[in-house]
């Protein structure tokens, strides 16, 4: 036999792609066993969602960073393809590992797959220690009265914020890295695109990374913090963190962010008021997480099954409008044009482009969360679902059915000066702020002079707003008496 420190431990990347703050590679780090260090790539096992074409461009970029930190350690990241049930017990006793590392995931079918990696494991005799490293609080910890899962935001919050949050640790040194085996070449798994690159855009906008993560928690903490809780409904304005990508992929730990905003706070340089909005925003999060374990289904079925019976009109001329920005609507052109070039939109825009595809549409909320779940690059698991259903009426703690957002209001109270939609919809730059939102009021001739043809360089509003409020009402009412 080996003496213990001779063995390796295996240290099973997914979505934690960071050094800092990471528990499983700590305790692996503490126990003093050479590392060797995994991502698999798994879009075979059961039930598993295969990343949308955003989110696969993000992980490439972001399997890069973390390769690239890790040498610069000493060590190797291995990549490797195929069902978590075979590769990983195959790899673990290939190197003749002690014991396997990994953070917990929270999906049915994530939770399945590693509980049957665990039990092959330790069946033939390997260690394996799992722990919690992507939420604040775990879905399981944080109770009713009752015993039971929550199922409104605030009285969750209100739970779970007195709780303890334990701290950020950083890795030890020194590195002590096994012998790793060879594995696959990132660029063998195509998750840049091609024919056609459609992610210039992205490239632009975003830096895929630990080091990206920590450098956008910087910049939010100098600029947009201040003025968070007044600000961060403005799209026109720099006022949000943009961590929500880096915290899909584990490139920074909640538990880093909220120690950084808190610290702002305690220092003087933030306001009690915008930490508490970031704080209740991180939380959000952590009650997406806390739905999707309690009740796994929440990406597929209504959370509230009255909604089985609403009667979805699901117009494809209006959802092929609304998937390019065409929808006559500016600030939902502009935001989907957004997400288009960049992966990415802002939250309230979100809601905006959600509620009219669900609302002004009747489309099935499904059909825009799979479009989200394509197009982002921050597309989660818990928060894309949670927060489609909550604009639909059908979920947690869900948007009473009769609100509606009206996009031309949103557009004027949100972008007043138009900043926003005239940077995504460049062919209505020329409009004057108190048209803008509503180009077809505007008289002939102020269209003229800015170069605007409706129906021609930009498209009439597809939908009545007014019309389609009452049409949308008058479904939820059928569900609603029933």
């Amino acid at each position: 036999m080996r003496p213990p420190s001779d063995c390796p431990a295996l240290v099973w990347f997914r979505d934690d792609l960071r050094l800092d703050d990471n528990p499983a590679l700590n305790a692996a780090q503490a126990a003093g066993r050479p590392l060797v260090l995994v991502f698999l790539l798994d879009e075979q096992s059961d039930g598993i969602r295969a990343l949308g074409g955003a989110a696969r461009w993000w992980l490439g970029r972001s399997l890069g960073a973390l390769a690239t930190a890790i040498e610069a350690k000493g060590g190797r990241l291995i990549l490797r393809r195929g069902r978590a049930i075979e590769t990983i017990p195959d790899l673990a006793r290939s190197i003749g590992a002690e014991a396997v590392y990994w953070n917990r995931r929270y999906g049915a079918a994530e939770i399945a797959i590693d509980k049957a990696v665990k039990s092959a494991l330790t069946t033939g005799g390997i260690a394996v220690e799992s722990f919690g490293g992507n939420l604040l609080h775990e879905p399981w910890t944080i109770e009713t009265q009752s015993g039971g899962p929550f199922r409104v935001f605030t009285p969750f919050f209100r739970r779970a914020v007195t709780q303890a949050v334990r701290a950020p640790a950083r890795a030890t040194s020194p590195w002590l890295f096994g012998s790793p085996p060879e594995g696959e070449r990132l660029e063998g798994w195509k998750l840049e695109p091609s024919q056609p690159d459609w992610a210039d855009g992205m490239r632009r906008a975003w830096t895929p990374g630990e080091e990206g993560a920590l450098k956008a928690l910087a910049a939010f903490i100098d600029g947009g913090l201040n003025g968070y809780a007044d600000q961060r409904d403005r799209p026109d304005l720099t006022s949000t963190s943009r961590l929500s990508p880096h915290l899909r992929f584990g490139e920074i730990s909640p538990h880093r962010a909220l120690v950084a905003v808190r610290h702002a706070e305690t220092d003087g340089s933030a306001a009690p008021r915008d930490v508490a909005k970031f704080v209740s925003e991180v939380y959000w999060r952590e009650f997406s997480y806390h739905l999707l374990f309690h009740f796994p289904d929440i990406g597929r079925a209504n959370f509230n099954d009255r909604f089985d019976a609403f009667e979805w009109a699901d117009d494809e001329a209006l959802l092929r409008a609304w998937r390019r920005g065409l929808t006559g609507y500016p600030l939902v052109d502009a935001g989907m044009r957004q997400l288009w070039q960049t992966g990415w939109m802002h939250n309230r825009v979100r809601m905006v482009a959600a509620s009219f595809l669900i609302k002004h549409g009747l489309t099935d909320w499904r059909r825009g969360e799979e479009w989200f779940w394509d197009t982002l690059v921050d597309a989660d698991p818990a928060n894309n679902p949670a927060s489609w259903q909550w604009v639909a009426g059908s979920g947690a703690d869900a948007a009473p059915y009769f609100r509606v957002f009206n996009p031309v209001a949103q557009g004027e109270k949100f972008d007043p000066d138009g900043h926003y939609v005239r940077h995504f919809v460049p062919e209505l730059a020329g409009l004057p702020s108190s048209i803008l939102h509503k180009p077809w009021e505007a008289p002939p001739a102020v269209l003229l002079q800015a170069g605007v043809v409706l129906g021609e360089t930009y498209p009439r509003p597809i939908v009545d707003h007014a019309w389609a409020r009452q049409r949308a009402l008058d479904r939820f009412q059928r569900i609603r008496v029933q």
